[in-house]
């Protein structure tokens, strides 16, 4: 069952007499019914989530070309503004993957090579972000972010792992280019290209040590999963410089700078016209990838719980922090996936958790200061390779690139664009495709309950007190199930199913046209959602070409066969008759209560 916080959360709140949809001290719903119990679960997944978000942290201000405090005092000023302006313990907000190298390319492509230039205009950078983000929750367009294809996400994210991967390489090998050669390495394709010319200056010391931590890497993740694998892969790797160093001549390595945290303080952006024409089309291209990357994953862990997550509250909630950054020696902040995910698993009970991760990883940037100058360069370049790799869902890309011909032109499109080109200009050639996409297949769907009146006549149920306790629902699905409609087709199924007395859902698909990635995803989370509450879906008047869909995207296989019912154009209504026949040996022979939903066209 969802916390009440976490409900809470999907409700427009109201500020005077018009709602903007904004709340602007969530927690005060929080704190009115916190209690011990709340606390315990809380603190435990904060200590949790710090482990991971410490080491993390590192490895992103490395992978954005950025010092280490960045990343480390902007988990800490992002995790704690994101607490106080967020209605959910869904999204974990701080540095990531996807900003990090949207900031690395950014600069890059700028011409902003060296470290001093990165510090020098990260601060406007995100406070560019930030206002963006703010105002574009007090104009809801948190609701627009349904209409972006996931096919353009995973197509990004693809190229951006691919682009985090290509520029660690070089630090594995023990080599760096000139600050010339950095100007021109923009691109995957270009990185790739001046790696390879250097690759006959591999530093073998380096070498061994990088496959070393690889392998004391892939050894935890594979069987000590419940470890902080990052943190202790760098603490080995550690170790083994200095042995190395130690007893074996002419071994050495680079080590990283350290941490001076006595740097850590108000940092005010430079305003000057000509930086803020430069830094504002990447600022609305990290503003773009943070909701849409902050949203997908609250929206999917929510949905595990049956509870939501309100868009624009946590759009607002990501500006705030990133203004803060901008202001306290952070980096650019999103939800982000991994922390996200293990701040849920491991029993948060309500946003406050997030708090109490920023104050940990606070005290250990002062404490562990001064023992972060022994990790080699190698050995955090061979962890951010590994977050790199672990972006890649290889089931993603299988559901991308074989559901449908547009969803494979679309991922194309955006992951080459990415590779070649800048990745700020693959997000929008991305994003336009998918608008182009729905304003050609505009779709809203409406579930409408219908039932029998006392005289045997078919209608709509006016007051829904009217229903009677169905067993067996009967769902007609008409009209554009494509990615626009998939998220809103699936949480009203959801409604649907949430009925206490209902046990199963026979879903009619005769008319239902252009299914795609998206819309397979969302019945994969539907079916997952249904299962876990002992709700069963069977799906009948499955035409040709959605059963070719089924197969390719291997949603067949979630189904379950045995619950899938071609459609028989000789017979229309045998495909549905069979499927209550199976519902009746589901209920054990039972004759089940059925009632009729409908799709509404418009």
């Amino acid at each position: 069952m969802a916390d009440s916080t976490a409900s809470d959360s999907s409700k427009p709140k109201k500020t005077g007499k018009r709602s903007l949809g904004i709340d602007f001290a969530p927690l005060r719903k929080t704190a009115a019914g916190y209690n011990s119990q709340k606390f315990s679960g809380d603190a435990r997944a904060a200590i949790n989530v710090a482990l991971l978000a410490f080491p993390q942290g590192m490895a992103y201000a490395a992978i954005a070309g950025l010092p280490l405090r960045y990343g480390i005092f902007g988990s800490v000023v992002a995790t704690v503004l994101g607490t106080l302006f967020s209605g959910s313990k869904y999204i974990t907000l701080g540095p990531t993957n996807a900003t990090s190298v949207m900031v690395l390319s950014a600069f890059t492509t700028l011409g902003f090579v060296s470290e001093q230039d990165a510090v020098s205009n990260i601060s406007l950078l995100l406070l560019l972000v930030g206002v963006v983000l703010v105002i574009g929750s007090f104009l809801r367009l948190a609701n627009l972010i349904q209409y972006v294809s996931r096919t353009v996400i995973t197509g990004y994210i693809t190229a951006a792992a691919s682009l985090i991967i290509a520029n660690q390489l070089r630090k594995t090998l023990g080599f760096d280019f000139t600050d010339a050669e950095k100007s021109e390495a923009s691109t995957f394709f270009e990185v790739v290209t001046l790696t390879v010319r250097h690759f006959n200056e591999t530093d073998w010391s380096t070498l061994s040590l990088s496959i070393a931590t690889a392998l004391v890497y892939l050894a935890i993740d594979r069987f000590f999963k419940r470890l902080p694998s990052v943190a202790i892969t760098l603490i080995i790797s550690s170790i083994f410089a200095y042995l190395g160093s130690y007893y074996i001549e002419g071994f050495s390595v680079a080590l990283l700078p350290g941490l001076d945290a006595s740097k850590w303080g108000l940092t005010l952006p430079v305003f000057e016209y000509d930086r803020f024409n430069m830094l504002l089309s990447p600022a609305i291209a990290i503003a773009l990838i943070c909701t849409l990357e902050g949203n997908s994953i609250g929206k999917s862990l929510a949905a595990r719980d049956g509870a939501r997550v309100n868009g624009n509250q946590e759009m607002f909630s990501a500006g705030m922090a990133n203004i803060g950054c901008a202001l306290f020696t952070g980096m650019a902040a999103s939800g982000s996936l991994t922390r996200s995910q293990l701040n849920v698993n491991s029993g948060a009970k309500t946003p406050l958790s997030g708090l109490y991760s920023g104050i940990i990883i606070l005290a250990g940037a002062f404490l562990l200061a001064d023992f972060i100058q022994y990790v080699p360069t190698a050995s955090l370049a061979v962890v951010v390779i590994a977050i790199g790799f672990s972006l890649l869902n290889k089931h993603h890309l299988k559901l991308v690139t074989k559901t449908t011909r547009s969803d494979t032109i679309t991922f194309y499109v955006t992951f080459l664009t990415g590779l070649f080109l800048a990745l700020d200009f693959a997000i929008y050639i991305g994003t336009c495709c998918s608008i182009a996409l729905f304003l050609k297949k505009v779709a809203s769907p409406e579930i409408v309950e219908y039932a029998f009146d006392e005289s045997g006549q078919l209608g709509q149920l006016s007051n829904k007190d009217q229903r009677s306790d169905p067993e067996v629902s009967i769902v007609h699905v008409e009209g554009e199930l494509f990615f626009g409609a998939a998220e809103l087709f699936r949480d009203q199924m959801r409604r649907v199913s949430d009925d206490p007395n209902l046990k199963i859902v026979v879903m009619k698909l005769r008319n239902a046209y252009n299914l795609d990635a998206t819309s397979c995803m969302a019945l994969e989370e539907l079916i997952k959602y249904m299962n876990e509450h002992d709700r069963i879906l069977l799906v009948s008047e499955v035409r040709p070409d959605t059963m070719r869909i089924f197969r390719n995207s291997g949603l067949i296989n979630v189904v379950n066969p045995i619950n899938l019912f071609e459609d028989e154009e000789s017979n229309p209504t045998l495909s549905t008759a069979k499927a209550l026949k199976r519902a009746r040996q589901i209920l054990g022979g039972l004759t089940p209560k059925v009632s009729i939903y409908a799709k509404e066209k418009r």
